[in-house]
């Protein structure tokens, strides 16, 4: 491997729209009223959440504002957040297919703009001035950091056991190599940081934060941690190619295993809602 920078590309998530729903716990609905107290939300305006994948947030949000936009590079993402729109009789959000790099797109200004474990895939510094720009006044920029795909690891006893995590990456490893995929092409260092300066260079102020315990004990079957790791850039289902099936069969393996009665239990993991004001 010559060459470990990291771009962008296409396949970035390619094969793991479809296990989004499975895989990932979803962000709880005290989320959205947390937010709605702090920012005074009351059905008017309009969101933007960039980098929206299966709409999880989106859903969640779209109903404190009028309208709301969905914005992902990945179409099967797209997909998927419409299908799960339609379920719910969510009318009041449009899907748009591009990158946030092309923001604004002509979509006009907004009240609210999010980011859900989406922000560090983007060119940082350009994104944020240009969504800047599309805040009406008073408008603010919320970034979402949560773990979805896995609970809290500590020493409770629960009533059966963990995902094997670190097993499970191990296996991962063994199929992938010890440096972090990432699309086409790898993350040795994993994803950048320094988020803070960059809001600041932008001329934001704050943030307010808000922490909404997770807490809430989940118990998750067999198929619900392979899609999880199914739903990670680390392991979408194109990285493994051709040896994909020996994986999943691998995985399922080990997962079997180490299950009792075909399931785990997790706590779900604390997620935090850092509030930009420009």
């Amino acid at each position: 491997m010559a060459d470990t920078a990291w771009q962008w590309d296409e396949t970035l998530y390619a094969g793991s729209a479809s296990h989004y729903r499975i895989g990932r716990m979803p962000y709880p609905p005290r989320l959205a009223q947390a937010i709605a107290d702090e920012l005074g939300l009351d059905g008017t305006g309009r969101l933007l959440d960039v980098g929206c994948g299966p709409g999880s947030l989106t859903l969640l949000l779209a109903p404190l504002f009028e309208a709301a936009v969905g914005v992902d590079a990945d179409p099967d993402m797209l997909t998927e957040a419409r299908r799960r729109a339609s379920e719910v009789g969510a009318t009041t959000i449009e899907w748009r297919h591009l990158r946030a790099e092309a923001l604004p797109a002509g979509l006009g200004t907004f009240r609210v703009a999010t980011f859900a474990q989406s922000f560090h895939w983007m060119d940082r510094p350009l994104v944020v001035h240009r969504v800047r720009d599309m805040l009406a006044p008073g408008g603010a920029w919320i970034h979402v950091s949560a773990n979805t795909h896995q609970g809290v690891a500590d020493d409770e006893t629960l009533p059966y056991p963990r995902p094997p995590w670190r097993q499970i990456d191990d296996l991962v490893a063994s199929y992938l190599g010890p440096v972090r995929r990432a699309g086409q092409g790898w993350l040795p260092t994993g994803t950048p940081g320094g988020q803070e300066e960059i809001m600041r260079q932008a001329g934001f102020t704050g943030p307010a934060r808000i922490e909404v315990d997770g807490g809430t004990l989940v118990e998750r079957p067999v198929d619900e941690i392979v899609s999880a790791v199914f739903s990670l850039s680390s392991s979408a289902p194109h990285l493994f190619a051709d040896r994909l099936p020996a994986f999943e069969a691998d995985l399922r393996h080990l997962l079997s295993e180490a299950a009792r009665d075909g399931r785990f239990a997790e706590r779900r993991r604390e997620i935090a809602a850092a509030i930009w004001r420009p």
